[in-house]
């Protein structure tokens, strides 16, 4: 039998680094991995969307050409084309991870795992046929789409007329028309790449509004956005029965069907450990995610949960803070893991990023704040590349503290501005401080800066 000093099971995010941390303090790692490495951010999530958005993106500008100056004609998607470069993408970047664990040395098994229990070498791991033994064990098994119950839900998914994030990405051909139902992340992500290309897009969200916690405003601008270029969107909807080619929804004035091509289920996700076998251990469980502390223990010693499992924050980058906290406490470095200063990203086109509060959240929490909301159009970087841009930047601004405790962004960069905003909240600097650090010129993230001047 192996045996090591720390198997990760789970080769996402949240588990390749954990074991490249781990390896890189001196322990000898393991991971254990049933599908392909980078987990679902990189093979059906995070990076391909990403492709696939970034090709709507010069679509829309090849369309418009004459907008910025320059001819195109007859400019057509080609879908099949796009789904190749999505693929050759996630191919060169799972290697990337491959050749991270080599050079790590560190051993990846590819086979599904699972907790066996305690035996004298340790902790005892399910390796496919193998069993291997460790000292420490971490679990990093993500996510699964959730599968709400809804009447044909399962029929659908099984003849292919219901696809998840896994499947949507993988068609060849456009549809003609598709239902998103859900109008969180995925479904706008998703909804914004058909509905750019010519499909005909149907968001059916069961709130009042899309995009679940996201300033109100940023959600208002966002679907009229989409509505302009013909999207539609059906809110405090919910979702009766799926058919073999519609799906029929309730919702204040009645029951409505919508035929389609295809559906898109985009309802959210949940932890996965089926599978894991936490019972073995005693691991305790809530909701049907694992519990874990401020350090990513488990109620057992040596038995940690890093990622999308622990169903804290079902974001990529949490997953990697997560692993690092994770390391450092096997190495006995004093470190905690906070969730108050994780930015959130939609890279739809306006893109939104945000971090902190919101101002409601914000009163609610207790704080004595002011909100202060600046046009992108008083950057001249985003006039000269946003025509018409109605994107904007909210700061949410402690009054008592005089720091901002919230950040949020629609327009041009959010995406790559935001970590500058988290830094700011991170580190509670002083608005006067602030206000000396110089912004380069001309770019979108002067808008901050404009801002910090708006405060009295």
């Amino acid at each position: 039998m192996d045996k090591y000093d720390v198997v990760v099971l789970g080769g996402g995010p949240g588990g390749y680094l954990c074991a490249e941390r781990a390896a890189q303090a001196g322990f000898k790692a393991a991971v254990v991995e049933k599908r392909a490495l980078g987990g679902t951010c990189l093979n059906e999530g995070c990076v391909p969307t990403k492709a696939f958005l970034y090709c709507a993106k010069n679509y829309s500008a090849a369309k418009h050409a004459e907008t910025y100056g320059f001819e195109a004609k007859d400019v057509k998607i080609n879908h099949a084309a796009v789904v190749d470069r999505k693929n050759k993408i996630v191919k060169t970047l799972v290697g990337g991870v491959g050749a991270t664990m080599k050079s790590n040395k560190i051993k990846v098994y590819d086979a599904e795992g699972s907790i066996k229990g305690r035996g004298p070498e340790g902790f005892e791991i399910n390796a496919g046929n193998e069993v291997i033994a460790c000292d420490r064990l971490v679990i990093a098994t993500g996510s699964v789409t959730a599968v709400p119950p809804i009447n044909g839900l399962k029929e659908g998914l099984a003849s292919g007329f219901v696809v998840t994030n896994r499947e949507v990405l993988d068609l060849k051909e456009l549809p003609k028309s598709i239902v998103c139902l859900g109008g969180g992340v995925i479904g706008l992500e998703m909804a914004c790449y058909f509905s750019t290309v010519g499909t005909k897009v149907t968001i059916v969200e069961m709130m009042p509004k899309i995009a679940g916690p996201t300033d109100a405003d940023i959600c208002k601008l966002l679907q009229k956005t989409y509505e302009k270029e013909g999207m539609e969107f059906m809110l405090n909807a919910k979702v009766q029965e799926v058919g073999k080619d519609s799906v029929t929804y309730e919702d204040a004035t009645g029951k409505h069907t919508i035929k389609c091509d295809k559906v898109l289920l985009a309802a959210g996700r949940r932890a996965n450990i089926s599978g894991v076998n936490v019972e073995a251990l005693g691991i305790v469980t809530e909701r049907g995610a694992i519990v874990t502390d401020s350090h990513m223990c488990t109620n057992v010693p040596g038995v940690y949960a890093v990622g999308d499992c622990n169903g804290k924050l079902m974001l990529a980058h949490t997953a990697y803070r997560e692993a690092e906290v994770a390391v450092h406490h096997m190495q006995g470095v004093k470190d905690d893991m906070r969730y108050d200063h994780i930015p959130s990203v939609i890279y739809t086109n306006p893109e939104v990023a945000s971090v902190g509060y919101s101002e409601e959240k914000a009163k609610e929490a207790g704080f004595n704040v002011k909100t202060y909301k600046v046009p992108m159009m008083m950057s001249g970087r985003y006039v000269a590349e946003t025509l018409n841009g109605d994107g904007f930047c909210k700061l949410v601004y402690d009054v008592d503290k005089k720091c901002l405790v919230g950040v949020h962004m629609v327009g041009n960069y959010a995406s790559e501005m935001i970590y500058g905003a988290a830094m700011l909240l991170d580190t509670e600097m002083p608005i006067e401080r602030i206000k000396k650090i110089v912004f380069p010129h001309p770019t979108v993230s002067e808008v901050i800066r404009e801002g910090l001047f708006m405060i009295k």
